[in-house]
């Protein structure tokens, strides 16, 4: 049986926020595939935390838009890559009170993330002049991809930090 902690305060959450972000940037340097067509960035397991945590989307978003601004391809990348991370961070943080089931939210934020790389196709296809449909086929595949592979390990670091309570 889990006891609840007292809530993070203001302090704590932007601290964890901060260092979820630098983690993040962190992570997709360290990725060989982190940018273009295929990408599959280790950062994106972070994604999952705001299935357990709605205060956690503000440093996963953070991170993003930090990464995409300093090693992206400039303030596109920044305005769709971020886009496209608020909108499905957003969709699984509402997803939190509606729908109990860790493992079902864990699934449902993968599509999410799966689903809008559409936004990232449309920003390389202007961009770089790539084809949209096998553009956004790789980077849906390679998402979706890393989504599934880290969706486990989150939910059973989940289990082990209680990333709700104990943050």
């Amino acid at each position: 049986m889990q006891t609840r902690t007292k809530p993070m305060s203001n302090v704590a959450t932007l601290t964890i926020n901060a260092i979820i972000a630098a983690l993040y940037v962190v992570l997709s340097l360290i990725t060989p595939l982190a940018a273009g067509p295929v990408q599959l960035r280790i950062s994106e397991s972070l994604n999952h935390l705001v299935v357990f945590n709605r205060k956690l989307l503000w440093g996963v978003f953070a991170g993003c838009v930090i990464y995409n601004a300093l090693f992206g391809m400039g303030i596109m990348d920044v305005l769709f890559g971020g886009g496209q991370t608020l909108l499905a961070l957003t969709l699984t943080a509402v997803l939190q009170y509606k729908v109990k089931n860790a493992k079902v939210r864990l699934v449902l934020n993968s599509l999410f993330f799966t689903a809008s790389m559409f936004l990232i196709a449309i920003m390389l296809h202007i961009v770089s002049d790539v084809p949209f449909w096998p553009t956004y086929g790789t980077l849906a595949l390679s998402e979706f991809a890393i989504m599934v592979i880290t969706a486990p390990i989150m939910y059973y670091l989940n289990q082990k930090l209680d990333f709700a309570n104990r943050l």
